[in-house]
């Protein structure tokens, strides 16, 4: 059974793979609303703390959350690099 078929077969399976996809480009959204638009009082009140690491933002905490969440994205890259690299190795792609 074909990858097609399994989502077809298990349509849960499918969502997950989607559901997976969609985490990182949310987070990165995220990242750049909560930089753009800032955290409103919350962010006042902490900025008075005096030598906190850059780091303890929410958009720096969001950009890390998009950054382990971009595996499925390198993954269905890599598979599709990989067809395409067996498909003009047993001459199926032909490129004019």
């Amino acid at each position: 059974m074909n990858r097609n078929e399994d989502q077809q077969a298990h349509p849960v399976a499918g969502a997950a793979v989607w559901i997976s996809l969609a985490a990182a480009p949310t987070f990165l959204i995220m990242a750049l609303l909560t930089s753009r638009f800032g955290g409103g009082s919350l962010d006042m009140l902490c900025s008075a703390a005096h030598g906190v690491s850059p780091l303890s933002g929410m958009a720096p905490m969001y950009l890390l959350m998009s950054a382990f969440h971009l595996v499925p994205w390198l993954t269905l890259i890599s598979r599709r690099r990989n067809i395409l690299r067996r498909s003009s190795q047993i001459g199926l792609c032909h490129w004019r």
